[in-house]
């Protein structure tokens, strides 16, 4: 079965999955990727909290794991 990421997808489970995604995270301007808070945030909250679009951001992580 696929790695396919959603809102509710934990940052630490996406990056556990694929290290490469991080310059996803970065470039929204989280930059603490392995800090216990972050690593612990659903990708809508860490998006919300960014200012980011998580539908968005989740179709972005998805082709990026699709290759």
């Amino acid at each position: 079965m696929a790695f396919e990421v959603t809102k509710d997808t934990v940052i630490g489970d996406i990056l556990d999955h694929d290290e490469t995604t991080s310059q996803y995270f970065v470039e929204m301007g989280m930059h603490c990727l392995y800090c216990p808070a972050s690593r612990g945030e659903t990708l809508e909250e860490a998006c919300m909290v960014h200012g980011v679009d998580a539908d968005a951001m989740v179709k972005k992580l998805n082709s990026h794991l699709a290759g």
